[in-house]
């Protein structure tokens, strides 16, 4: 298990979510341009593609986020022409 730098204290619950929140920061994503296993976190909320060199604004601890992602897939069915709530 990986331990949060923050040392959290006081609870097992805290000290477990922490982990997780760790474990988020630290592991690597798939590029969006290149595909390949390589983003690696290199600053608060930027990302950094070790393959392509491309670089990413995205969450504080992952790639992506719930958020983020909605909104992505809102602009997707906007620009192919379909709406939320529109019928026919």
């Amino acid at each position: 298990m990986l331990m949060a730098k923050s040392k959290v204290r006081y609870g097992a619950s805290l000290r477990k979510l922490a982990a997780a929140v760790d474990r988020q920061r630290t592991s690597k994503y798939p590029c969006p341009q290149c595909g390949k296993t390589a983003v690696k976190r290199s600053s608060y909320a930027r990302w950094q593609c070790r393959s392509c060199g491309a670089n990413f604004a995205g969450g504080a601890y992952s790639l992506t986020t719930p958020i983020g992602e909605a909104s992505r897939r809102l602009l997707i069915n906007i620009k192919k022409g379909s709406r939320v709530g529109k019928e026919g």
